[in-house]
């Protein structure tokens, strides 16, 4: 298939906003593309390779990038003339289209390139390693130019630097995949359960397309894949607990640690983050005595890695952990920041899955699999049934340093991708109205004054929308943050940074820097309060009007372990909105 038409489509979908029009233009794209090439032009939609678990990345700078251009362009002075075009654009394939519309042509004969040579020559770069390395790359790299049109060459260029901003959100992806391969978009609930248990959504499009939503219904576990995690909402009191669970539920501690998914097969053994990065790497000590406690042949479990102070046993905060995530010296890493592992979840027992059975039976086969020992535990857990119990068990799980309690309705299944009221957290009061955190995702900054000059001042903030699948504005904050966490929150949006603003960004406020939506902090606040100017929970309370954080404030905490679509949501902002109108009233009443 010609890397053209994906060119064009990407062409198109660079000139929207809409959700409706992307879908759209992938539907079309979808209908065009042979089945035997469908995996990777979704891998290339989604600016990858691979699916994010295999960990594939492109690792091209822009500097290299430069001298494949010049070499592609073969121009004088072509490395100064793409250094001025991209200060002019502040867009590195804009500036390549520009400067290879330059380039003399000494034939008239075209080879036309395809996705399939375009995807494997990156695969190749994405892959290459020892000496002379950056020299191959370029080869690469200016091979492909030199064959590629001018909007191609800015579309591969684009692929490469990991800058291909379209706003396409794999919800969108999926619903025109139904619409164009099963012409009803309800079937993409199907496709996003094969989704939910893959991870892989280029193997979901090349399903679909060869075998139809048969194919798609066959989807199963497999050992080694990660399976997308459950999400839990967020309650503010006991009361509101009780009123959405029930009478009877398990309450677990909830441990301020990263949340590990295990595939254990004999003694091999490969975890995954919360948002599906293998992180083996960083816990050579899990690799080496988890299979020792675990009494299962092939398993998926799903644990929390907690450091702790060796000396007394007590849990420490969530950033003592991060002190491991080093490429080098993980060895004395471990050594210094040792941790228990506390599993919560079996999701895959011995060849069947367990997703389908109910909490109870979980917990049940859980506690069969693991034996315990000082260093693998289980998550203190409790059957509640009452308001009494709920806050005794959160006082000793605050006391034990944990954040506060998860609480699970016993007779649901596990909901692999999604996020609902089958599991609640509560966490412990924080000296604020809101009487808890929320995770939001930074969209974009302010310049600082004063000490802040040359750095970011004023974070802009965004809550996640799913209805609308965007990132609506809720507030701006700039208190709470040390000069440490100024320079790490720089550091990681350093490259994040975009030209204009992601069509998923939904603001009327104007940053003076917008950002990909990847990064998400965790903020505390005084209260929620109507806002004419930000956009989350828009027009839900009144016309018009959306809810803003009143003093928002930086907790210091940085969560590098969550995606962007795993941020607080606009019904979680409601529900605390709708929660302190409610203490308000009764305090009236008082």
């Amino acid at each position: 298939m010609e890397f053209s038409i994906l060119a064009d489509a990407f062409s198109k979908m660079e000139l929207t906003t809409k959700r409706l029009e992307l879908t759209q233009y992938l539907v079309e794209l979808f209908k065009k593309t042979p089945h035997d090439v469908i995996s990777r032009t979704v891998y290339l939609l989604q600016g990858k390779l691979r699916p994010d678990f295999e960990g594939v990345e492109l690792g091209v700078a822009e500097k290299l990038a430069i001298r494949a251009i010049a070499k592609s362009a073969g121009l004088d002075n072509a490395e100064k003339k793409i250094e001025e075009e991209y200060r002019k654009s502040g867009d590195l394939g804009h500036a390549a289209s520009k400067i290879l519309e330059q380039k003399k042509q000494t034939t008239f004969i075209v080879e036309y390139i395809t996705i399939e040579r375009v995807y494997e020559n990156l695969y190749t770069i994405a892959k290459l390693e020892g000496s002379k390395t950056q020299d191959r790359k370029i080869k690469y790299i200016s091979g492909l130019l030199n064959d590629a049109s001018p909007v191609e060459a800015k579309f591969i260029l684009k692929i490469l630097l990991g800058t291909l901003r379209l706003g396409i959100a794999e919800n969108t992806v999926m619903d025109a995949l139904a619409i164009a391969f099963t012409d009803n978009k309800e079937n993409r609930k199907v496709l996003e359960h094969a989704y939910n248990v893959s991870s892989d959504l280029g193997k979901v499009a090349e399903t679909i397309a060869k075998k139809g939503l048969a194919g798609i219904e066959e989807f199963k576990i497999n050992l080694f894949n990660p399976i997308r995690p459950m999400l839990a909402d967020r309650v503010k009191s006991e009361e509101e607990a009780i009123e959405k669970l029930g009478i009877k539920f398990a309450a677990e501690y909830k441990l301020d640690g990263e949340r590990v998914q295990l595939h254990i097969e004999g003694d091999k053994v490969v975890l995954f983050s919360r948002s599906l990065e293998n992180i083996t790497s960083y816990y050579p000590d899990i690799v080496e005595k988890i299979p020792k406690t675990i009494l299962a042949q092939k398993v998926i479990l799903e644990a929390e890695a907690v450091a702790i102070n060796e000396n007394t046993g007590e849990f420490l905060p969530f950033q003592e952990l991060m002190h491991r995530r080093r490429k080098y010296e993980i060895e004395k890493a471990v050594l210094q920041y040792p941790i228990t592992v506390n599993f919560f979840d079996v999701l895959y027992y011995d060849g069947k899955s367990c997703l389908e059975l109910e909490y109870k039976e979980r917990r049940s086969l859980l506690e069969k699999i693991i034996k315990e020992d000082d260093f693998a535990k289980y998550v203190p857990m409790s059957y509640i049934s009452n308001q009494n119990e709920i806050e005794e068990f959160l006082e000793n799980s605050i006391n034990s340093g944990c954040e506060g309690v998860m609480l699970k309705m016993l007779d649901k299944p596990y909901h692999a991708g999604a996020r609902g009221s089958f599991w609640l957290k509560l966490k412990r009061e924080y000296r604020n109205e809101l009487g808890d955190s929320l995770d939001l995702v930074v969209i974009g900054a302010f310049f600082g004054k004063g000490r802040r000059t040359g750095k970011y001042g004023t974070f802009l903030l965004a809550s996640c929308d799913y209805d609308t699948d965007t990132f609506t504005s809720i507030c701006k904050v700039g208190t709470g943050f040390k000069d440490e966490d100024l320079d790490q929150i720089y550091q990681i949006l350093s490259n994040k940074v975009t030209i204009k603003k992601n069509p998923r960004i939904d603001s009327k406020m104007e940053a003076d820097v917008w950002f990909e939506p990847e990064l998400v902090i965790e903020i505390v606040a005084s209260e929620i309060t109507l806002s004419p100017i930000h956009m989350a929970a828009r027009n839900k309370i009144r016309k018009d009007t959306g809810l803003a954080l009143r003093f928002p404030k930086f907790t210091g905490k940085i969560r590098l372990e969550k995606d962007a679509d795993d941020a607080s949501t606009n019904e979680e902002v409601l529900t605390l909105f709708k929660g302190q109108k409610k203490v308000a009233h009764d305090r009236n009443l008082m």
